[in-house]
């Protein structure tokens, strides 16, 4: 801790400046610098009331700082609705360790520490940029589902089963999901994302009709299974699957999970387009959550599938 304010001030920009100069020389160039936690709240303009999106990527705090400590300015950029997705990367010195306890109950993301390590700190902002890409991507996506339901009275029956698969179409689960009244309040709820390893390649070397032949054998396996488990399926045209559980926990939905990828890997489908196999091999992930809100079951479809 400095106990002279201007010794205080001199360090920070010191290292300021440092972190700066690291970031600038790993390619990151869009970079603005606060010389106080006061100043980083007014960048950030932290307290309005606006739905506007933050243009704003990564913040890196240290913990002490002048006027006013990285903990609390963590804390307060934490409370505002627009960044509770900002990855917040403190910067503390090893024997500050009590310090960043606390900073991450504010909601830091992670941290480094000093003195500060090109490698490391490049390493952090990259992975934490690569969290925040993801929770975007996620986050559209849920907007794009859940605009969904606004047109889907408009659409005809008939489009809503895949006529290669026989099962409903992608967008048929996402309205059932999306729906307030599809699911009884506070109940676990399971998703399964089915993919066939591969299939985008496969498809590319060889014909629709060899492709859509997979899709339907592998379909009317998910259908059977499906019907003996009670479940919902969906099918989306890239080939994944999806599987709608209610009221299955997460255990029952992995031992389902398992089910469907030996049952796949059973049909011995040829697939000339694959590493590790002369046929055909699926990977299947689980998301079991206990739903709340219609948006609680729209946020666990776009975690399972795929990107």
């Amino acid at each position: 801790m400095c106990l002279n304010a201007n010794t205080c001030n001199r360090r920070f920009g010191r290292l300021r400046d440092l972190t700066e100069g690291a970031l600038l020389s790993a390619g990151y160039t869009d970079i603005i610098a606060a010389s106080s936690g006061w100043e980083a709240l007014k960048i950030l303009d932290v307290g309005r009331a606006t739905e506007e999106r933050s243009t704003v990527d990564v913040a890196l705090l240290d913990i002490v700082m002048p006027e006013m400590d990285g903990v609390e300015a963590c804390a307060r950029i934490r409370n505002d609705p627009r960044y509770a997705d900002l990855p917040i990367i403190m910067v503390t010195a090893l024997a500050d360790m009590d310090s960043l306890a606390n900073a991450f109950v504010a909601g830091a993301t992670d941290y480094v520490t000093k003195p500060v390590s090109r490698i490391e700190l490049v390493a952090r902002v990259r992975a934490a940029l690569k969290l925040k890409q993801e929770l975007d991507r996620r986050q559209a996506r849920e907007q794009e589902l859940l605009s969904f339901l606004s047109s889907w009275g408009d659409r005809r029956s008939g489009l809503w089963i895949d006529e290669t698969t026989g099962l409903f179409v992608g967008e048929v689960a996402e309205a059932y999901l999306a729906a307030a009244g599809g699911c009884k309040n506070d109940e676990v709820i399971s998703i399964l994302a089915l993919s066939l390893d591969r299939f985008d390649l496969q498809g590319s070397a060889t014909s629709g009709t060899a492709t859509r032949g997979v899709r339907a054998e592998v379909a009317r396996t998910v259908r059977r299974l499906a019907a003996s488990v009670g479940v919902v399926a969906a099918s989306y045209r890239n080939g994944v699957i999806i599987l709608i559980a209610p009221e299955v926990d997460a255990n029952s939905a992995r031992e389902l999970g398992e089910t469907l990828r030996k049952t796949v890997a059973r049909l011995r489908l040829q697939n000339s387009e694959s590493v590790v196999s002369d046929y055909v091999t699926a990977s299947v992930v689980v998301i079991t959550g206990r739903v709340k809100r219609a948006v609680d079951n729209v946020q666990l479809l776009t975690h399972a599938i795929p990107s």
